[in-house]
């Protein structure tokens, strides 16, 4: 698109023939500038390559390519946003588009997200030295943070669960069926709505035995398959003894985390005195570290690893290897206190360094492959 300015304006200085007939102006300069001017066309909008992206570690990775070839392409630049739901972006209630600009390459990582939100709008734009495309057609990732709560019913009678809180309770299930008693006892017409979901929920507890004896133990909801995830947890300090790892859904009801081939987890014990160990198919690893209030547990499972860390300092307590052949359920057990666990966390850069460094030194996690397999 070419416009003519307003006013223009050219000062020169003509030259005048003898007898003052003709005034001439010499625009041979600026001829030869105007030959000179190369003019870029506009660049056709990118086309992002969906089988190509990757939303892992909590990390999305974008990849785009051009409809066809085009040298002049000087750089991309990619916008994206959040948003709650799968499909093309909508107009109404939009949160703005965050902008990344001077992209070199044809794909970008998308790091540091706090994924509050399920999915990503995205779109990509091409540009050369002079003009900005047109933007790609914006698409949609679906952001997988390991977001998980605990199965209340899954858990020990003596446990008290909600949400990602649990609770040792040693009166169990009797006293929910007495309180139970009395309230059909006491009321009288329909009950209301809260009343009816604790009624509920103790017949469900009542009727199950998921967990029994000595098996404090409650599990996630939501199973690992793959990826890289990390979880804390936060032990109350009036808590005796508990135990954070992850286990196989084939877990006996009368089994603990930590003494069977397929579950792994570390065990802090406050009774008499404190201790602090690694626990795998019924062997121990006695961690002579002091015991953090909160642990960081990190998930590797394409690379076989699950890893404890201080969540303050994410210095690394303890790594498991192993090859898990199916899918990894989080697990608890915890007698006397409570736990609560903060998920749909982002890998935090430091846990990734160390994991790198531990790759890296192969001879030097031979003690720890001994518990893990």
């Amino acid at each position: 698109r070419v416009t003519m300015a307003s006013a223009f304006r050219i000062s020169l200085k003509p030259k005048v023939s003898d007898s003052m007939t003709h005034l001439m102006v010499d625009f041979a300069l600026e001829r030869r500038m105007l030959q000179a001017v190369k003019f870029l066309p506009v660049p056709k909008a990118p086309e992002i390559d969906l089988a190509a992206c990757l939303v892992a570690d909590n990390c999305v990775t974008v990849s785009w390519r051009m409809p066809e070839e085009d040298s002049r392409i000087d750089h991309f630049t990619l916008e994206y946003r959040k948003t709650n739901f799968d499909g093309l972006p909508r107009v109404k209630d939009e949160q703005h588009w965050e902008l990344i600009d001077y992209i070199k390459a044809t794909e970008y990582t998308l790091s540091g997200l706090k994924f509050d939100t399920k999915y990503m709008n995205l779109r990509v734009q091409a540009c050369n030295r002079a003009v900005a495309g047109e933007y790609s057609d914006p698409v949609t990732l679906e952001t997988k943070a390991f977001v998980f709560s605990l199965d209340s019913t899954s858990s020990h009678m003596n446990l008290k669960v909600e949400d990602t809180y649990v609770e040792w309770d040693p009166t169990g299930g009797k006293c929910q069926e007495k309180i139970k008693g009395k309230e059909n006892k006491s009321r009288s017409g329909a009950p209301s709505p809260k009343r009816t979901s604790i009624s509920t929920r103790s017949s469900v507890r009542g009727n199950r035995d998921r967990f029994t004896g000595e098996s404090y133990t409650v599990l996630g909801d939501t199973a690992i398959e793959s990826g890289q995830h990390y979880w804390e947890v936060r032990a109350q300090k009036d808590c005796k003894s508990y135990i954070i790892g992850g286990t196989y859904r084939n877990l006996g009801k009368f089994d603990q985390l930590g003494k069977t081939n397929s579950s792994w987890c570390i065990h802090v014990n406050n009774w008499l005195q404190t201790t602090f160990s690694a626990k795998h198919n019924n062997k121990t690893k006695t961690l002579d570290i002091p015991v953090p209030d909160r642990l960081g547990v990190y998930c590797d499972f394409d690379g076989g690893q699950l890893a404890f860390y201080y969540a303050n300092s994410k210095e690394l307590l303890h790594t498991f290897r192993t090859k898990f052949t199916q899918p990894l359920l989080p697990g608890f057990m915890i007698w006397c206190g409570g736990l609560t666990v903060s998920t749909g966390l982002q890998v935090p850069s430091a846990v990734k360094t160390l994991q790198k460094s531990e790759n890296g030194l192969s001879g030097s996690t031979s003690s720890l492959n001994n518990i893990a397999q």
